[in-house]
């Protein structure tokens, strides 16, 4: 393994020793399956990693985003997918930032023990897309509560979470002087929601990443569930986003990794002609090429980490981040591929399961265009494209 000991090894070690009880063939089956790790989850959820990032004072381990960056690079870099679990992590953000002292006492010691899990998120609807200032998902108050109506798309994890964070409007778009205002985040109990209100569409797709259509028909979430001011709920979703992403392009740098050493290995036994096929410059150069991106990729991830630990702006470095990893692993991916051949693409070798898993992040949890948006207007000063 590709390896230079850091300040997080004993993290790093921690995670692997978890992770060799789940090889990869555990997570093919559950690829073929179209399951959910549920062994794998729970394994992680009873060591408490996920549970790094809330305080210790609620039962968790008083980590920031930079450790549980590693947690998720280390699944990814076994073999794994985080996708199943990342949830956690930047859902605990959205809490831990905005959420109110009776709010935090109330969830976060149930979810460091496990009890609970937090896992989704709902917040992209059909006719908003990336827009998110469109949305039209409504949570009119009444009598100390809200009816919420509307529709959300892509939201992962729901079938295998206790609780979501819900983005609605609570002032119409119509109504407010600014866009971006009158939404609001709420904390919703799926266990109660799911029938009575709430209904779960599952949306078949390339990766084996659950995710669904959810349908909002006069749902009643409690006053006490809004997180934060009411109107305020965009703002608390830019935090919330930020980890997102910076721990997305974790993962990535993890898949990157996972790439190079399966390449280099192959590279290194395969015997073609009477050589090594790694002895030919043509398949060693793109090789080298792909780790040293992932390289790079892995400095502005850990920059990112550390300007959110410290509670400093981070959107920039964390839109960068993700673009620079999503866009190293994917060519990682490309490279182990083509390195091995027509093995590639079998099965047993787990490349084309990785392969498949790892281009999801070229578009989501934002796509590459929006970041180079971002970057555009707020770095470079150019004028706004949309």
């Amino acid at each position: 393994m590709l390896d230079t000991p850091d300040q997080h090894q004993e993290i790093r070690d921690g995670v692997r020793d978890l992770c060799r009880q789940f090889p990869d063939a555990y997570f093919r089956e559950i690829d073929e399956q179209r399951g959910y790790p549920e062994a794998f989850v729970d394994a992680l959820i009873g060591a408490g990693w996920l549970a790094a990032m809330i305080p210790e004072e609620y039962g968790g381990s008083g980590l920031g985003l930079t450790a549980a960056s590693v947690i998720m690079e280390e699944i990814n870099r076994s073999g794994g997918n985080a996708g199943a679990v990342h949830g956690q992590m930047y859902n605990m953000g959205t809490l831990l930032r905005s959420g109110s002292p009776a709010q935090k006492e109330r969830y976060l010691p149930d979810i460091a023990a496990g009890r609970l899990r937090i896992q989704s998120m709902a917040v992209t609807e059909p006719g908003a897309g990336t827009d998110t200032t469109r949305i039209k998902t409504s949570a009119v108050k009444k009598d100390g509560r809200y009816l919420v109506n509307g529709q959300k798309v892509w939201i992962s994890r729901v079938q295998h979470s206790d609780l979501m964070i819900l983005l609605a409007r609570t002032t119409p778009l119509a109504e407010v002087a600014k866009k971006s205002a009158g939404m609001s985040i709420f904390i919703v109990d799926l266990r109660q929601a799911i029938g009575n209100g709430l209904s779960v569409r599952p949306i078949a797709n390339m990766v084996n990443h659950e995710t669904n259509e959810l349908f909002f028909d006069n749902l009643e979430i409690p006053e006490e569930n809004l997180i934060g001011e009411e109107g305020k709920g965009f703002r608390y979703l830019l935090e919330g986003l930020n980890a997102e992403r910076a721990l997305i392009a974790a993962e990535c740098i993890g898949d990157g990794y996972w790439f190079v050493e399966r390449a280099s290995r192959y590279a290194r036994e395969r015997v073609v002609f009477d050589r090594p096929i790694g002895r030919n410059q043509g398949v060693q150069f793109p090789i080298a090429e792909a780790f040293i991106e992932v390289e790079a990729a892995n400095l502005m991830r850990f920059r990112a980490c550390a300007l959110f630990d410290a509670q400093q702006p981070c959107g920039a470095e964390a839109n960068m981040a993700k673009y620079l990893a999503a866009k190293a692993s994917w060519e990682a991916a490309n490279v182990c591929l083509q390195t091995h051949g027509g093995f590639g693409f079998a099965t047993e070798y787990d490349i084309e399961r990785k392969f498949r898993e790892t281009r999801l992040y070229q578009v989501a949890p934002i796509s590459t265009n929006l970041i180079f948006s971002y970057v555009a207007e707020h770095l470079l000063g150019l004028p706004r494209s949309f």
